[in-house]
């Protein structure tokens, strides 16, 4: 499993454990590093995935309120509201990741810690919220630095 894909579940199980304690995180970061110890490179993607996401909760969640339209928010299993947190963050704040990687990338995490259809749950929200953004679908915007 690559480094960003490890990063993506570690920024996931952070939002899982925020949204879990009802919106309260650790004082600092390092506490849920110490909780998830982790490679450097891995935290290195996943510590703006982490901070954007909380950074940016209000008006992400408006988005799936917005297009899950016939679900109540709250009863989105938390697995799959935060999967779709964490690409609708990369999706509309990370020009440097083409839109269809954060839907893929979602539906993998999804299919792997969510139910039977979460899968296909993350990818019909994802995709309508893909046809609204005004950008490629599989290009970044930006080129990404070096790694």
């Amino acid at each position: 499993m690559g480094k960003r894909r490890k990063a993506r579940e570690a920024a996931l199980q952070y939002s899982f454990w925020r949204d879990l304690q009802r919106g309260d995180a650790p004082e600092k970061i390092d506490q849920f590093w110490e909780f998830l110890p982790t490679k450097q490179s891995v935290r290195d993607f996943a510590q703006p995935l982490i901070e954007g996401m909380s950074a940016h909760l209000p008006e992400i969640d408006e988005r799936i309120r917005r297009y899950a339209e016939n679900y109540e928010f709250n009863r989105i299993s938390a697995v799959d509201r935060n999967v779709l947190r964490l690409a609708i963050y990369e999706m509309l704040f990370r020009d440097d990741i083409p839109p269809v990687v954060s839907i893929n990338e979602a539906i993998e995490l999804a299919k792997t810690f969510g139910g039977a259809e979460s899968g296909k749950f993350v990818n019909g929200i994802l995709d309508r919220i893909r046809k609204d953004i005004d950008r490629p679908a599989r290009e970044p915007l930006v080129r990404p630095a070096q790694e």
